[in-house]
């Protein structure tokens, strides 16, 4: 079993917290920092984060040349599964002759190439707090050290390009590495919040990449359906929303984006199919009596409706009526009218169903109000 899979059978209440990429660059810049001017590199560094508490960080390895000092930790992302989980995080810090503080990134660390993200085009991916924390660190040791030099920070993660490789970053246009990312300092184990943070950011990029429609999916394998289907939009286009239909919704809508295409498979959609806007399986079980109403509704013999209530799985139900394009458009059909009813705006909104093969089970496009003579509301 892998260390990820093991920190994900924890029972949540017992999760250990960890740290952000950013806190990390900043205690090590601490470090560097002191080690650059005492001659001396600690073992352990304490900074204060901007949740509200300190956090004290282990110098793991260190460089110091005569006019610059590299410190290092490894970074624990505590019990929740990040992809920065045990990545290098180090600060090289040297003394510049004007008095200024200059951040930037080295190897590993992204580069962003896209408008729509909090960093510019063109910086280093250290996101606005992370860059705070870095410099507030720095500031200090000015003060506290009375220097009347400036101190130049270069962040670098040695593994940062193949680390990127498992998160999202190509899509979002940073390029090379990793972004230094954190608002809190500490990671909460299976926090909504990054998730959710991610969402609005690929929303962004993709409105200022110029992207009218956009096509949202539950997951990686819908994605790959999707981008078949919609061979002709940019990457930008697809958004992962995992949960968070509603969510994901209200901010396509609030960027004024024209057309949004919603697609995934019976799992996940058949609460969509209902009005449910939050997806995940703990807070909306699937509701096997819907189906069987739908399946009633459209005509399907009796004996399948109560094998449908038997079902173990929606998927189970997709198979079942595989071929009935009438049980599928009217879940499509359901789909658009709540996504519609969810933004409370006007635009373009579609619907596509995919079996677990790829097989297109069903499609609906704009409707705007369902006829309770044809379909199921449950």
């Amino acid at each position: 079993m892998s260390v990820q899979n093991k920190r994900n059978k924890k029972d949540p209440s017992q999760m250990r917290h960890g740290y952000t990429t950013g806190a990390c660059a900043a205690a090590m810049t601490k470090a560097a920092i002191q080690a650059l001017i005492t001659g001396k590199v600690s073992n352990e560094v304490t900074i204060y984060l901007p949740v509200g508490q300190y956090a004290t960080f282990k110098v793991t390895a260190y460089e110091m040349l005569d006019d610059r000092v590299m410190c290092e930790t490894i970074k624990d992302a505590g019990d929740d599964p990040d992809a920065t989980h045990q990545a290098r995080i180090q600060s090289t810090v040297r003394f510049l002759q004007k008095e200024c503080i200059h951040i930037d990134g080295g190897v590993g660390v992204g580069r962003v190439t896209k408008a729509g993200l909090p960093v510019p085009v063109g910086q280093a991916a250290i996101n606005p707090v992370p860059r705070k924390m870095i410099a507030g660190v720095v500031q200090e040791a000015i003060e506290s050290f009375k220097l009347v030099n400036g101190i130049e920070v270069i962040i670098s993660v040695p593994d940062g390009e193949e680390i990127a490789k498992k998160t999202l970053n190509g899509r979002l246009g940073i390029i090379g590495g990793i972004s230094i990312l954190g608002t809190r300092g500490t990671v909460v184990p299976f926090s909504s919040s990054a998730y959710m943070a991610s969402i609005v950011q690929a929303i962004n990029v993709a409105k200022e990449a110029g992207c009218e429609h956009l096509v949202i999916t539950t997951g990686g394998r819908s994605e790959k359906f999707a981008m078949k289907q919609y061979p002709h939009l940019p990457a930008e286009a697809f958004i992962e929303m995992g949960d968070f239909v509603g969510f994901t919704l209200k901010n396509i809508a609030r960027k004024k984006i024209r057309s949004v295409s919603l697609v995934g498979m019976m799992g996940k959609f058949s609460k969509v199919a209902q009005g449910v806007m939050m997806v995940h399986s703990k807070s909306a079980p699937i509701n096997f009596a819907f189906l069987a109403g739908v399946a009633n509704k459209i005509g399907v013999d009796d004996a399948t409706q109560s094998e449908i209530l038997q079902a173990n799985t929606a998927s189970q139900v997709g198979e079942m009526l595989q071929g009935n394009e009438a049980f599928f458009e009217a879940l499509c059909k359901n789909c658009c009218y709540y996504a519609l009813n969810h933004m409370n705006t006007d635009m373009n909104v579609s619907t596509t169903l995919y079996a677990m093969n790829g097989n297109c089970l069903g499609k609906a496009e704009n409707i705007d109000k369902l006829d309770e003579n044809d379909w199921y509301r449950g």
